[in-house]
């Protein structure tokens, strides 16, 4: 069970409270984990990655087990705390301005 921790704004567009936690199939990557998130949240497509090229919107950033994956590949495996639920996947709206 993958646990995933989602900023304010977006828990409550997929009306929860807390963490989510999913099943995430074969391997656990970035994109697996993001893929099962918006096949059960279907109203958060397009608030993490973009429509089309599935890219991360610029002002998200994703953390794993305490290190910044944002720039990772989507391909990429996530450490094992998270793929075995022991950390979650924080994915956090970067706050922008001057």
């Amino acid at each position: 069970m993958i646990r995933v921790t989602l900023p304010p704004h977006l828990r409550k567009l997929a009306q929860v409270d807390g963490e989510v936690r999913l099943e995430v199939k074969g391997a656990v990557t970035l994109g697996a984990v993001l893929d099962a998130l918006e096949a059960r949240y279907p109203m958060l497509r397009g608030t993490i990655r973009e429509h089309g090229t599935l890219k991360r919107r610029a002002l998200v950033r994703f953390f794993a087990y305490g290190e910044d994956i944002s720039h990772e590949s989507q391909e990429s495996l996530l450490p094992a705390p998270v793929v075995n639920g022991a950390e979650p996947l924080i994915i956090l709206g970067a706050i922008a301005g001057g």
